[in-house]
C-alpha cells in the first residue's frame, strides 16, 4: 500500500514516534517533511512519488559503493537462499573477523555485534573491567551511540561533569562521563590530572563525523595515546563512521597510532545492521564466554550482514579504490565552497577520505563550539534548494556528506551547477 508523501507522513506519525525510527530522518534540523524512499540504485534514491534524488547521505555512511551494488546484492541473495540467522556459528563470521583483523594490525580479536551503539557500549564495559575504574572521558560533539553512559551534554572548560542529554538517563550514570572540547590536548591533560585514577577510558572519533566532518589537529590523538598509557586507561578509537571510509582499515592506525580498542560499523556491513569492537587479545579475551565481561546478541554476526560486509570489503580493498573516490570528494567539497564564495556567502569545509562537511562560516571549525557558530538558517535554505533540484544533502548542518564510488564526475558537476543556482538565491 503506497501513498503520497503527505499521506505516508500522516500515517507514520500515528504509529512511529515523530513519524520516524531515527530522529535525523524527521527533517527537524531543516524543517519540512521527509520524503519516503521506495528504492535506491547507484548514487540515486527514488521516492515513493517517483522523484529521483542524487543521494549524498548514503545511509549515513555505509554505502561506499552506492545503493544496490551488484556484488553486495548477489551476496545477500545467495545467502537468503541458505538462511538468515541460525543462533550457531557460521563460516562467514570467522571470515569477516579475519578480514578486519588482517586490515588492522592492532587488532587480535573481534566481537561482532549489531550496531555502532552496541560496539561502543560494549567497549566501555571492557575498559571498565580491565581498569576497575568508573569514569569515561569523551569530547564535545562526538556521538558514540545512544547508550546511557555517553548521552551527555557537551561541556566547556577543562572538564565538565556529564549531565543527562536525554530523559530517562539517570544523573549518577551521566555523571561518570567527563566531557572536554575536541582537539584540546591541554583539556585532556587537565582532566587526567584531576581524575586520572578514576578514568577507565578515553573514547574519541579520530575524525569527528557527527558535528560535520572535523579532523584532529596535529598532536591531539597523540596526546590521547600518551596520556592514557601514562595513567593506565584505555584508548577507544570510535571508527564506526570513519573506519574503512577514510581509508581501508583504521584511521588512527594509518596515522601511526595504536588504540587499545577500535569500534567499527557502517562500511563493514554494506548497509546491513552490523557493528564490531576489536583490539588486543588481552582485552577481548575478557569477553564472555572466554571471560567475565558479559555481552551477547541473538542476531550478532547474522549471515546476511556478514555476507554483505564481506562482499563490500572485497571490492573496496582493491589498491586503486580509494584514491579516485577521495579526489572526487575533494572536487565536490572544494567546488561547493568556491561557488558559495562567488555569491558572497561565507563557507568552508573539512574533508576526510570520502566524507566531508560544508560549513557556512569563513573558517572551518576545529571543535563543537565553532561548529555551532555555522549559519544553520542558511543551511536550511541551502538544503531545501538542493532538494528541489533533485539533490539530497544531509538534513542537518551537523551531519557529514558521504560520496560513494557510484557518484560519477557528471554527478559531481550536476551538483555544483545546482549549488551555484541555489547560492545565487541565498542571502550573502
Amino acid at each position: 500500500m503506497g501513498g503520497t508523501t503527505e499521506s505516508l507522513w500522516q500515517r507514520a506519525t500515528k504509529v512511529l514516534p515523530g513519524g520516524v525510527n531515527s530522529p535525523v530522518r524527521s527533517f527537524r534540523g531543516v524543517g519540512g517533511q521527509p520524503f519516503f524512499v521506495r528504492e535506491g540504485h547507484g548514487p540515486y534514491v527514488i521516492a515513493e512519488d517517483g522523484t529521483r534524488y542524487l543521494d549524498y547521505v548514503m545511509g549515513y555512511g555505509p554505502l561506499i559503493l552506492g545503493h544496490a551494488h551488484p556484488r553486495v546484492v548477489e551476496a545477500i541473495r545467495e545467502q537468503v537462499g541458505r538462511g538468515i540467522s541460525f543462533g550457531i556459528p557460521t563460516r562467514l563470521e570467522v571470515e569477516l573477523a579475519e578480514e578486519l583483523a588482517g586490515a588492522i594490525s592492532v587488532v587480535d580479536m573481534v566481537r561482532l555485534v549489531n550496531s555502532g551503539t552496541e560496539a561502543t557500549m560494549s567497549a566501555l564495559r571492557v575498559a571498565r573491567a580491565v581498569t576497575g575504574r568508573p569514569r569515561v572521558l569523551k569530547f564535545s560533539g562526538c556521538y558514540h551511540g545512544h547508550h546511557d553512559s555517553l548521552l551527555v551534554k557537551a561541556g566547556s572548560g577543562a572538564a565538565t561533569m556529564g549531565v543527562p542529554d536525554s530523559a530517562g538517563v539517570p544523573e549518577p550514570i551521566a555523571a561518570l562521563t567527563l566531557t572536554v572540547p575536541y582537539n584540546d590536548s591541554d583539556a585532556v591533560r587537565q582532566a587526567f590530572r584531576n581524575y586520572g585514577k578514576e578514568i577507565a577510558a578515553v573514547i574519541v572519533e579520530p575524525v569527528a563525523g557527527n558535528m560535520g566532518t572535523v579532523p584532529p589537529v596535529p598532536g591531539f590523538l597523540e596526546t590521547i595515546e600518551e596520556v592514557t598509557k601514562a595513567y593506565g586507561a584505555l584508548w577507544i578509537s570510535d571508527e564506526v563512521m570513519a573506519g574503512f571510509r577514510v581509508n581501508y582499515g583504521s584511521v588512527a592506525e594509518v596515522r601511526g597510532l595504536h588504540p587499545d580498542i577500535i569500534t567499527l560499523a557502517k562500511v563493514i556491513g554494506a548497509g546491513m545492521p552490523v557493528g564490531a569492537y576489536a583490539g588486543k587479545r588481552e582485552y577481548l579475551s575478557l569477553v564472555a564466554p572466554s571471560g567475565p565481561v558479559y555481552q551477547a546478541g541473538t542476531f550478532s554476526g547474522n549471515a546476511l550482514a556478514m555476507a554483505a560486509g564481506l562482499a563490500q570489503l572485497n571490492v573496496v580493498k582493491a589498491p586503486d579504490f580509494y584514491a579516485p573516490l577521495v579526489e572526487r570528494t575533494r572536487l565536490l567539497a572544494q567546488g561547493l565552497v568556491e561557488r558559495a564564495k562567488r555569491h558572497g556567502i561565507a563557507a568552508s569545509y573539512h574533508q576526510a577520505g570520502a566524507m566531508f562537511a560544508l560549513f557556512f562560516r569563513a573558517q572551518a571549525p576545529l571543535n563543537f563550539d565553532e561548529v555551532m557558530e555555522t549559519d544553520a538558517a542558511l543551511y536550511r535554505q541551502y538544503f531545501h534548494g538542493m532538494l528541489s533540484a533533485g539533490i539530497f544533502m544531509p538534513p542537518s548542518p551537523y551531519e557529514s556528506v558521504f560520496v560513494s564510488a557510484a557518484h560519477s564526475d557528471e554527478d559531481i558537476e550536476r551538483t555544483l551547477v545546482a549549488a551555484d543556482r541555489v547560492f545565487a538565491r541565498l542571502p550573502g
